[in-house]
């Protein structure tokens, strides 16, 4: 038969899953909290604020997933995002 033929096949390239919230700095973690009036930091916070966020996202993430998936699209928009934000309480201007 043809067995052991050829070069072997095609190379699948598998997409590594990283922690991405680790691409987010310590000044842009603590910028909202600047604004609420903290000032300063004890080290051990950071990686609660981390936990805060990752938690956030992922929840906002999630439902932007579902109604880009409800409305058949494959492709998350900024407007999806937006109807998130805006249905959780936290209303973007810049956005209709």
């Amino acid at each position: 038969g043809g067995e052991g033929l050829g070069k072997g096949g095609t190379k699948h390239h598998h997409k590594v899953l990283h922690d991405n919230i680790q691409g987010i700095t310590k000044p842009a973690t603590f910028c909202p909290a600047r604004c609420g009036g903290i000032k300063r930091f004890s080290g051990p916070i950071y990686e609660e604020v981390c936990s805060v966020w990752k938690v956030i996202l992922q929840n906002i993430i999630h439902n932007a997933v579902t109604h880009t998936e409800h409305a058949k699209r494959k492709t998350v928009i900024a407007m999806d995002v937006a109807y998130v934000l805006k249905h959780q309480g936290h209303t973007l201007y810049s956005f209709g």
